[in-house]
């Protein structure tokens, strides 16, 4: 199980992060400026627990489908991702591939159709991501808990 934690700091952006069962802290970096809509609707989620999985056919992303529908704007919305890079796909347009998702690109790779680009991974935990991308590859899936730090 892993554990996603936001953390504010007025002198620093905002963060969540993930902790592994095996206490490995994986930073993120909201996109606070050019996905603020985004940012703020993933916060109000929070906490929550999903099962994520390794995407098929969009790269090296671990995602899950089953998000609380967000009827927000795209914003920031994209199929092009660099690697570290969160999305999330909106309820709305009902025509697009991603409603209801939540994917982290580990590596390269291209969603299915476009999704909110909202934040990335701490350029010093990126190996950690990828050696998580990589775990879930092998194993399948995972159990993923989202949580904010008080």
């Amino acid at each position: 199980m892993f554990i996603v934690a936001l953390i504010f700091n007025a002198n620093r952006m905002a963060q969540f992060k993930i902790i592994t069962a095996d206490s490995i802290q994986i930073k993120f970096n909201l996109y606070s400026k050019d996905a603020p809509i985004t940012c703020k609707a993933f916060i109000q989620l929070l906490p929550f627990t999903k099962t994520f999985f390794h995407a098929r056919v969009s790269g090296q992303e671990i995602w899950t489908d089953d998000l609380t529908p967000l009827y927000i704007i795209q914003e920031n919305a994209s199929v092009f991702t660099q690697p570290g890079e969160v999305v999330l796909g909106p309820a709305a347009p009902a025509r697009v591939k991603t409603v209801n998702c939540l994917g982290i690109y580990y590596g390269e790779g291209k969603g299915l159709d476009a999704a909110n680009i909202f934040a990335k991974v701490a350029e010093e935990d990126a190996e950690k991501l990828k050696q998580l991308g990589n775990q879930v590859w092998r194993k399948g899936e995972t159990s993923l808990t989202f949580s904010i730090i008080d």
